[in-house]
């Protein structure tokens, strides 16, 4: 067969047989491991990420097997230097036909391998460029014509695929690479090409596609639950407040509550954030935002947890202080290492004081007068962060008409820190002209409710009744 190259360009030496020899060891080293591995790995089962290993495997042994053959070929029976008149070799490759059609000559000839790709008798006459498309499905004759065409009349390499109907088993999937062998003149004398069986390496590769596939949409299916569960579960365990909510319901100095949980971005997972009110035995009323990182059913978990030792606790008296250095400690003993962060307030409507701790979060913010500021922070670490942590406590008196707004990170979107609370204190005026806190969890929510969001930001506002 000629030279797969132009006419005018040399023909490469084959290597010797050390090197080869060196190679076909590494290949069949290599092809034992890898099978060794996928015996381990079960053919039938139910796990798309076991069936999508196993095809890899397949996939990868099918090409070493003929990398091995290759190899062995080249090592036997290395090509022989080609020369412009030299007739094709019978057994290029294993599972390799190669073929030539001379276009001075009409002669055609094809090596005994392509005989078996194509499922000829090797006894008939080798197939003419008019007659090869007979053989081939009739949507792919177009495309293979195409090729020829191309290589015959512009001299352009041929590259494709196309699908061949084989008496003994059917449909077979072919591989042809070929190019044009220029005469002195510059005009086509021939056409070399090798044909290659790719049906079992297709076959594969569409295994591993469709087993990907199955794969993404089991993990899509499996993200759209998690998030279902952890929606349902936040909606579960935060209050809902249908209308004004008046803690404690009755006396001087009660609070008017309401609260927002402000969701993130269709494409944003749940996080861990909550807010609470609770009116306590003692006749004061408990207020605690916070957050625990992470995001879907694990954070949303989490949270209950938190949220109802809160409660337990501001139960049984624990003042703010001593009720977030409990939440650290129990932060510090669950199995999954966590952080969160966390503000709580006893208000005592008697005398309208207000004492509260935080945990590394936002601190309360105050309105009065038509402005606002924030509060003076105690002590207090995040939650998990260190073990035996304290936490500090402060009191505020407030006054009739009094708001606080208490809230989680991400309630102003690409803001943080001190230019979120600026954001925030920006809204005094609206906060002064509200009549209840309904009315300022509305105004936060026409600010910053509609903006896309990364995270969930919650919201309460407490307003100190006249």
């Amino acid at each position: 067969m000629p030279s797969h190259l132009s006419a005018d360009r040399p023909a490469a030496l084959p290597p010797g047989r050390g090197p080869v020899d060196a190679l076909i060891s590494q290949t069949r080293r290599l092809k034992g491991e890898v099978d060794a591995v996928r015996r381990d790995t079960p053919a039938d089962t139910e796990d798309p990420r076991e069936r999508w290993r196993r095809a890899l495997y397949d996939l990868a042994l099918h090409q070493l097997d003929d990398l091995d053959g290759h190899l062995a070929q080249l090592r036997d029976d290395p090509l022989p230097v080609p020369g412009p008149a030299s007739a094709p070799h019978d057994a290029l490759l294993s599972r390799v036909g190669s073929a030539e059609w001379d276009l001075l000559t009409d002669e055609v000839r094809w090596s005994g391998e392509l005989y078996r790709i194509l499922g000829r008798d090797p006894a008939a006459a080798p197939l003419t460029l008019d007659e090869l498309p007979s053989l081939v499905l009739e949507e792919d004759r177009p495309g293979l014509t195409a090729m020829v065409t191309g290589c015959l009349v512009d001299a352009r390499p041929i590259d494709g695929e196309f699908r061949v109907v084989r008496p003994d088993d059917g449909v077979r999937t072919v591989h042809m690479m070929g190019e044009p062998v220029l005469g002195a003149d510059g005009s086509t004398a021939s056409m070399w090409a090798v044909l290659r069986d790719v049906s079992e390496l297709r076959r594969c590769r569409l295994a591993v596609s469709e087993t990907r596939d199955s794969l993404h949409r089991r993990r899509h299916a499996a993200a759209r639950t998690e998030h279902r569960l952890a929606v349902e579960l936040q909606e579960a365990v935060l209050p809902t407040w249908h209308g004004p909510l008046r803690l404690p319901q009755a006396g001087p100095g009660t609070l008017g509550l309401a609260a927002a949980h402000l969701p993130p971005s269709a494409h944003a997972r749940i996080g861990g954030d909550w807010y609470d009110a609770l009116e306590l035995p003692d006749g004061t009323t408990l207020l605690s935002v916070g957050e625990l990182t992470g995001h879907g059913v694990g954070a949303a978990s989490g949270m209950a947890m938190l949220l109802g030792a809160v409660r337990g606790m501001a139960m049984t008296g624990t003042a703010p202080g001593p009720l977030l250095a409990c939440l650290n400690r129990l932060l510090d003993t669950t199995a999954q290492p966590a952080l969160g962060s966390a503000v709580c307030l006893r208000y005592r409507p008697e005398t309208r004081s207000l004492l509260w701790a935080q945990a590394g979060h936002p601190v309360p913010l105050l309105f009065r007068g038509g402005t606002g500021r924030a509060l003076d922070a105690p002590d207090g670490v995040l939650l998990g962060a260190t073990s035996g942590a304290s936490y500090g406590q402060a009191e505020e008196s407030l006054e009739a008409g009094d708001v606080l707004l208490l809230h989680t990170d991400g309630l102003v979107p690409g803001h943080a820190g001190a230019t979120a609370v600026h954001r925030l204190l920006e809204l005094a005026p609206r906060f002064a002209a509200a009549r209840t806190a309904q009315d300022c969890v509305r105004a936060v929510a026409e600010e910053f409710g509609e903006r896309e969001r990364d995270d969930a930001a919650c919201v309460l506002v407490a307003r100190v009744a006249p």
